[in-house]
């Protein structure tokens, strides 16, 4: 197999320093394919890039009627939050108000990915809690699908659990490929990550942004997830964070999230196309370099939309003194 191209570089005064090789797919919902890079038929594993696809369950499962989950509920539901105040209630109260708590949560405790927050919580002398994971807006939307199921909400992270058994579902029925034992993992979270093709995600968010060869049922689900998600960008990151920053600026035109290990998927909704992007060392700051170039080319930016990208596209790197000694620049 060949290897993948050279999407990023790292450069260090003069030299290239690093070489940062990857793939990505644009395409559209008929599975057309409008532009790409490398393997793009090689599984990977997702990660939380598809964290709307694993929403779409509240919705097929009518937990959204039973619970009436807000707009900032669906947005949290899609996110990597960043452990903000605003993450953190609104978790709560869903949980809250079905009659749970961080307790049910099972996707483990870390300190805030925000600055601010971990410092508020240290100063408080508090220990982070499950709130604070920046998964636990899906988890606690996964909980709501168990309730409105009438399964146990105890161990629902598991494979077998009747909640994870539905959210393969939906994400097969959206990328219209089988996710199989064989290349299954367990994601940061706890719940199971299936690897699927580049090219199956990228056109997974195609038929998400167009309701495209999806059921009417999925199709106003996702079509509500992404709007909560792009009218509610800080609830999916987090202040500074590219993905709050990128929905912000594009106005509802774009639907970004990042996944680990150099992971990027989304939408450019207004023409109808999915995209799907892999960094093969999984450089976060590389993917995103890697991202900027390709909505560069193909998103049609207006004119502050092309500064922010810029400043992805060529991420500067400074010495600890704060003098500018490199970038980190796209090749795309």
């Amino acid at each position: 197999m060949d290897a993948n191209p050279v999407l990023a570089e790292t450069i260090r005064g003069n030299w290239v320093e690093n070489r940062h090789r990857g793939a990505y797919v644009v395409v559209d919902a008929d599975g057309r394919i409008i532009a790409s890079a490398g393997d793009i038929e090689r599984a990977v594993f997702p990660r939380s890039a598809i964290k709307s696809m694993q929403a779409l369950p509240i919705f097929a499962r009518h937990a959204e009627d039973r619970f009436h989950h807000s707009e900032e509920e669906l947005a949290l539901a899609c996110a990597s939050h960043h452990g903000e105040d605003v993450h953190v209630a609104t978790a709560n109260g869903l949980l809250t108000r079905m009659g749970l708590s961080a307790a049910d949560l099972e996707c483990g405790a870390h300190l805030p990915t925000n600055a601010a927050a971990r410092e508020a919580l240290r100063a408080a002398g508090a220990p982070p809690s499950p709130l604070h994971n920046n998964c636990s807006g899906k988890h606690s939307g996964m909980l709501s699908v168990a309730l409105a199921m009438g399964v146990p909400t105890s161990g629902y992270v598991g494979r077998d659990h009747a909640v994870q058994q539905a959210v393969r579902t939906a994400v097969e029925a959206v990328i219209g490929e089988s996710l199989t034992e064989s290349k299954c993992g367990t994601d940061g979270c706890s719940i199971p990550t299936f690897a699927a093709p580049l090219r199956a995600f990228a056109h997974g968010f195609a038929r998400m942004a167009t309701g495209r060869g999806l059921s009417a049922e999925l199709a106003t689900a996702a079509r509500r997830l992404f709007d909560a998600a792009t009218s509610h960008p800080h609830l999916v990151a987090g202040t500074g964070h590219a993905d709050t920053l990128l929905m912000t600026a594009f106005k509802g035109r774009l639907m970004q999230k990042i996944g680990a290990e150099g992971v990027q998927c989304g939408a450019i909704r207004d023409k109808g196309w999915g995209y799907a992007l892999k960094c093969d060392d999984g450089n976060i700051a590389a993917s995103q370099a890697m991202l900027a170039g390709m909505l560069l080319k193909h998103a049609d930016p207006d004119a502050g939309q092309k500064a922010l990208l810029a400043t992805l596209a060529h991420q500067p790197i400074s010495s600890v003194r704060g003098a500018e000694v490199g970038e980190m620049r796209t090749t795309v």
